[in-house]
């Protein structure tokens, strides 16, 4: 009888995904305030960065923070599908379509590199249509009367999609971190820690790109977003690990904040370049 031998291959997942972490919340409950110093560094946009409350495992366990009058800044959809090109890095994004500020426009599917894993869409191009399920948060944009924010953060079981989907251009769906009303939104899979980037609003409309290349688990974060001195709401997760990214150039001012860590599957802090992505929000000053 001849004998049938099989052969799995398992491929690593890179991302960051959901966990439980209760140890770090209770470790934060009587924790003073994070100190948050802005600098202006343009027309509309202001750069802190500042200690975590507490050290990660690897690196300097710095939190970055971009506060952002949505009114300053065009805001760009960029999709690979849509341009018919090839997945680019953050910075390569930026030179290519004369971009001020590249981030991800939430995670991608792993077995499909150039989809996302949620709603994606603009008006004139589709990359994703269907909702996904458990992801509870939207970014829109462009919207398509003048008294609406032009970027904003949305709750959709505050505002389901049915009720918004004519009112912007432009969605990114993600998983909801902080929710409409600034409660955290607990994350109950594998515990894991990782490099993250996180958009949310405040209670007077600023935009908010929060970055940490240091590991900590997503419940840490959350936890770590309540304890700035204001309020932030509508909290998406848009990306972890390497594939994490910030690409600036405004004026004399680049900053480039790559990620790297992820516990499970890439637990290392050696990653020292942008990782190809296949969709990004690009915001430029408006002139």
């Amino acid at each position: 009888m001849k004998k049938i031998i099989f052969i799995f291959l398992f491929f690593p997942f890179i991302s960051c995904s959901q966990q439980q972490d209760s140890v770090a919340i209770n470790k934060l409950k009587n924790l003073d305030t994070i100190p948050v110093t802005w600098s202006n560094i343009g027309k509309g946009i202001d750069f802190c960065e500042t200690d975590a409350p507490f050290k990660s495992i690897v690196n300097d366990s710095k939190i970055t923070l971009l506060k952002i009058d949505p009114n300053q800044f065009d805001f760009h959809l960029m999709m690979a599908t849509d341009l018919k090109i090839k997945s680019l890095s953050a910075d390569v994004w930026a030179d290519s379509f004369d971009l001020d500020i590249v981030i991800n426009a939430g995670m991608y599917d792993l077995s499909k590199k150039m989809f996302s894993k949620g709603l994606l869409k603009s008006s004139k191009h589709t990359n994703n249509a269907a909702l996904h399920p458990n992801y509870k948060s939207m970014i829109a944009f462009n919207p398509k009367d003048t008294i609406l924010p032009k970027c904003t953060v949305l709750d959709l079981d505050c505002n389901p999609f049915e009720k918004i989907k004519n009112d912007y251009s432009c969605f990114a769906q993600g998983l909801r971190m902080l929710d409409c009303d600034g409660k955290p939104i607990g994350w109950n899979k594998r515990k894991q820690s990782c490099s993250m980037l996180i958009t949310a609003n405040d209670e007077h409309g600023f935009l908010y790109f929060i970055y940490c290349r240091s590991p900590y688990t997503h419940n840490e974060m959350i936890a770590f977003m309540q304890k700035f001195p204001f309020k932030l709401v509508n909290a998406i997760y848009m990306e972890g690990g390497p594939q994490t990214s910030i690409y600036l150039k405004i004026g004399d001012t680049k900053i480039e904040k790559i990620g790297s860590y992820v516990s499970e599957t890439y637990p290392n802090d050696k990653n020292d370049y942008f990782w190809k992505l296949p969709n990004v929000i690009g915001l430029k000053v408006k002139k």
